[in-house]
């Protein structure tokens, strides 16, 4: 097997692990089944009848493999789900269109061209799918895509459209012709500008029944000539010929994933005079027209753009505590590509938020990407019937002076403060982050956050996954944690004074901290006199107090000075965690 075999093996297992079927009894995979297959039909009603696109065109597609893959799992025998076209008075299409197979990635694209010669690439516009029949030179029929099989006369529509030629120089008894109506716009560069709503524009100006002002802004691109001139090469040259050139402008010849990979780029990012969706591959000949079929054909496939937003199914709701116990809420999706990033997970802020959202595992949710590329719920957009709603945490449980001390209720907020103390602007202890507590907290007798303090290198050195090496190491950076300035071991124990005060903080000693009062505390930036008395109260707390009398203790029997600045050495920051709700 060669390489490239092993990883298109490994993509199509890959989608076969994310195509699992709901564990659901039959009775609600009916139900479930039959309200999101009402709902898509009342979006193509909209659509196809009134000119309206209530859905993003995206949305709508991952939906409908959604409901498509719920078919095979619970109703295997039967048709899949399409859009249905509901208006009244359709015609036949003299050659069905026949569309094009949907590829994920450039492994796949590869895999695809193996073994096909003569292939050719092209943008793949953004517009509305169109049949146009000329009879004896003159426009007869002007088709929309429909079903494949048949579609709407909007004949009636072209005399409206410039870039549509009432008449070609080709007098055979019929010449048929497939391609894009879409939006004439200037530059458009993909990679900034978006879809721009531009196929629902074009749908909208086509299923009016008055002739709106867009049609004189619409172009036409032709992707197909069923039983036209025999090569790729010889149909654009006689396209051009007839009035349609614009598609010989944008037709390269390509010979691998490299160069399609290449094109789609560069058209993503380039100025063009349409919008875009991705990039079709052409085999050079194809079969004769009666051979058409409506569905997928394997003559040609699309590698579309990854859309700004994107969906994916619900499969657990998380609530994270942060170290001050404040209550966040994490969706667990099922993975979905959205620009470079695979998404596995979203945050969605607040409980309180949460809670108005009511979201629950099954929902189908819309993730854009927000700045420096982070995940960012954008809305719901799709509710299953059975509302299973998880059990979210008491936020009265939890606050800043809960959770110094270790319990199974706690654990959440402990790893968080845990977590905290590492990073290098507290006591900054490289290389120990989320992962390396929670192996630490198997050891009998950590108790309380500050229990690593006593911890030997050949204690730690018996936890699974620990080596002796990494045991000194671990053991090390705690002993120059000991010898860090006070305001770092105030910042460790989350204490709420603002950090312009704890710059600013003189105190060198936690005796001269502690003898403070709330009029002391005013006199620090940032502190007014609300503050000043919360500050001061939560210094007074039991827990707090035994914490700072168990660190005075430590760092008397190791012989650091709290007041001793540390000396500033490279280390990398701990990635902020997003299950941290503070962050």
């Amino acid at each position: 097997m060669s390489g490239r075999e092993a990883l298109w093996l490994l993509w199509l297992f890959a989608g076969a692990a994310q195509a699992l079927c709901p564990r659901w009894a039959p009775a609600r995979a009916a139900e479930e089944m039959a309200h999101l297959q009402q709902q898509l039909r009342s979006w193509d009603s909209a659509y196809y009848n009134d000119g309206e696109t209530l859905i993003d065109d995206a949305l709508y597609d991952g939906l409908q493999r959604r409901l498509q893959r719920w078919q095979h799992c619970f109703q295997p025998a039967a048709e899949p789900d399409r859009s249905v076209w509901t208006r009244s008075g359709v015609m036949d299409h003299p050659v069905a269109h026949t569309g094009v197979k949907k590829l994920p990635d450039k492994l796949a694209v590869a895999y695809w061209m193996q073994g096909k010669k003569s292939l050719w690439l092209q943008p793949k516009v953004d517009g509305v799918a169109v049949t146009l029949v000329y009879r004896q030179g003159k426009l007869a029929a002007l088709i929309s895509r429909g079903d494949g099989a048949k579609g709407q006369n909007w004949l009636n529509k072209a005399p409206y459209i410039p870039a549509l030629p009432q008449e070609i120089d080709d007098k055979r008894p019929q010449l048929i012709l497939q391609g894009e109506l879409f939006l004439a716009v200037n530059d458009h560069q993909q990679s900034l500008h978006g879809s721009k709503n531009a196929r629902a524009q074009v749908a909208g100006a086509l299923m009016r029944q008055l002739p709106s002002p867009i049609l004189s802004q619409l172009g036409i691109f032709i992707w197909a000539w069923p039983d036209g001139p025999e090569t790729m090469a010889m149909r654009q040259k006689a396209l051009k010929r007839l009035g349609f050139g614009l598609s010989g402008d944008w037709t390269r010849p390509v010979s691998d994933e490299e160069d399609v990979a290449r094109w789609r780029n560069h058209w993503f990012r380039s100025p063009l005079p349409f919008v875009t969706d991705g990039v079709v591959i052409h085999q050079d000949k194809r079969s004769t027209g009666k051979q058409w079929l409506p569905g997928s054909s394997e003559e040609s496939a699309a590698w579309k753009y990854t859309p700004p937003v994107i969906s994916s199914e619900v499969q657990s709701v998380e609530f994270p505590v942060g170290r001050t116990g404040k209550i966040a809420v994490v969706l667990n999706v099922a993975p979905v590509q959205l620009d470079d990033k695979t998404v596995r997970r979203v945050s969605l802020g607040s409980l309180a938020r949460w809670q108005a959202l009511d979201i629950v595992p099954g929902d189908q949710v819309a993730i854009g990407l927000a700045g420096q590329g982070i995940p960012r719920f954008e809305h719901v957009v799709w509710r299953v019937v059975q509302r299973d709603r998880p059990v979210a945490p008491d936020p009265q449980q939890y606050h800043s002076l809960s959770c110094f001390y270790y319990s199974t209720d706690c654990r959440k907020q402990f790893i968080s403060r845990l977590s905290w103390m590492s990073r290098k602007n507290v006591l900054d202890l490289p290389g120990i982050q989320r992962s390396t507590w929670l192996r630490l907290l198997q050891q009998p007798g950590f108790t309380h956050i500050f229990s690593w303090m006593t911890m030997s290198a050949d204690r730690l050195s018996t936890i699974t996954g620990i080596t002796p090496q990494r045991a000194q190491q671990i053991v090390h950076h705690f002993n120059l944690a000991q010898r860090q300035p006070l305001r770092r071991w105030v910042k460790a124990l989350g204490a709420p004074i603002p950090e312009a005060a704890l710059l600013a903080l003189p105190d060198s000693s936690w005796t001269a901290l502690l003898a403070r009062d709330a009029h002391d505390w005013q006199q620090l930036p940032g502190i007014g006199v609300t503050l000043a008395e919360r500050i001061e109260n939560w210094l007074r707390d039991k827990e707090v107090r035994e914490l700072i009398a168990f660190i005075q203790q430590q760092q008397a029997a190791s012989g650091s000075a709290i007041n001793t600045p540390t000396t500033t050495r490279p280390a990398v920051q701990p990635a902020i965690n997003v299950l941290d709700a503070d962050n």
